[in-house]
């Protein structure tokens, strides 16, 4: 019972400071001027990540668990696009989130499928090329091609500019020391909690008799992603669907970046040649959910009969078939 407890402490710091430390990361992108677009895309995206970055470090680092540390990454990246799916219901008005969102996302939908496709590849291939000792080509890979994804991602924002109607936040009166302060603590917050989350799910999975893949992929992937929920939520309320959308699709692309830093601090082995196969089905379910983004942001359907939009439905429908077959598969 007290791993239960511990566990549900810890999300629930996750979820108020998450919320929080995104706030007043929009907010040192309003007062620096830098491009909200983008700092969007990648500040809120980055610091809406750090459990999955903190809760990677310690399963690889701390557990020495393989399985926990690329099941949370993954399972994060579905429910990410889960989490997507699920906020076109809190649209107001019964349209669909993916047609009034920029179609600028539709890059970084498309840069999330490349990576993750990647990912993929390292699970499948029987060997894989060292670079350094316990650190393969492929890991190296993810950090090239997130750093290449972000310099295109700003030079599209850029190209396609289009005019910034966002609502601040907070008192635009707090100057900016103030505000890294308050950014700072809320990150550290964070960062203690993430630290305690893989050792509570170890003692749950092995309470219930789960899968280390399964229990990595469901309970360390929701609670790690409770900052994205809470900063989607209070995005669509206040009418900012943009921000929403480029914070859980650039979430994808920060967290498989976190594959190639727990590798390093994986210290057994190769950490996707260590992890079980089966995490290839959260792969290849976060490639189908990113393409039918991609579709319903090019589509643009303008209103929905239902609760959710066919594409909403659609993504949502795969990342609970995900689930149910990881289950099924592990038990």
């Amino acid at each position: 019972m007290i791993y239960i407890v511990g566990f549900l402490f810890c999300g629930l710091a996750i979820f108020i400071a998450g919320r929080k430390l995104a706030i007043y990361g929009d907010m040192i992108a309003s007062i620096t001027g830098l491009g909200r677009a983008w700092i969007g895309l990648m500040l809120m995206a980055t610091v809406t990540s750090l459990p999955e970055l903190m809760v990677g470090i310690s399963s690889s680092a701390i557990v020495q668990s393989a399985d926990l540390a690329v099941g949370d990454v993954l399972g994060s990246c579905a429910f990410n696009l889960g989490i997507l799916a699920l906020m076109d219901a809190f649209v107001p008005q019964r349209k669909p989130l993916f047609g009034q969102a920029s179609q600028n996302h539709t890059a970084a939908a498309a840069m999330g499928i490349v990576l993750i496709a990647l990912a993929g590849i390292g699970l499948f291939l029987p060997n894989d090329v060292a670079i350094i000792a316990g650190i393969g080509l492929t890991s190296i890979s993810f950090v090239v091609i997130y750093f290449l994804s972000a310099w295109l991602l700003y030079r599209f924002d850029l190209k396609n500019k289009q005019p910034d109607a966002e609502v601040h936040h907070l008192n635009q009166q707090l100057s900016l020391p103030k505000v890294i302060g308050r950014f700072s603590l809320f990150a550290l917050i964070i960062v203690g909690a993430a630290l305690l989350l893989p050792y509570f799910t170890e003692h749950i999975a092995a309470a219930a008799g789960l899968n280390r893949t399964f229990a990595g992929t469901l309970l360390l992937a929701v609670s790690t992603s409770l900052p994205e929920i809470a900063v989607s939520i209070s995005a669509i309320r206040m009418g900012s669907i943009d921000i929403a959308v480029g914070n859980l699709l650039g979430s994808n692309l920060f967290n498989i970046f976190i594959l190639a830093l727990d590798d390093i601090f994986y210290t057994k082995g190769n950490l996707l040649k260590d992890a079980s196969d089966l995490n290839i089905i959260s792969c290849l379910a976060t490639i189908i959910m990113a393409a039918i983004a991609i579709v319903g942001l090019t589509y643009r359907v303008q209103a929905k009969r239902f609760w959710l939009a066919w594409d909403a439905l659609l993504i949502f429908g795969i990342y609970v078939l995900n689930i149910l077959l990881l289950y099924y598969l592990t038990t």
